[in-house]
């Protein structure tokens, strides 16, 4: 298995990934894909699209092996959600 090096700071990840998605991306990948996760190589501005993370990154290294990604789900603030839903009672 590769190692690949990250050259960045977690948040530097964070502040470039989301400014490539709200700048460029969403608007290209947001309609039809929600809850889907997409992978930005933070360096290029590259993507990938798919329905987990592994996929969808695995499949941005094999375009740019020296890819340094970052993701999100599409539609929601984080990839995912921990702890249970609040269930509506019926009256």
């Amino acid at each position: 298995m590769e190692i690949r090096q990250r050259r960045h700071s977690k948040e530097e990840l964070a502040q470039r990934g989301q400014a490539l998605y709200e700048s460029s991306i969403r608007q290209q990948v947001e309609a039809g894909n929600e809850g889907k996760i997409v992978a930005i190589d933070i360096e290029t501005g590259a993507f990938e699209v798919d329905e987990t993370v592994i996929a969808a990154t695995d499949r941005l290294f094999e375009r740019n092996p020296d890819a340094q990604p970052w993701g999100i789900r599409i539609g929601h603030r984080a990839f995912y959600h921990f702890g249970s839903r609040s269930l509506k009672k019926d009256s």
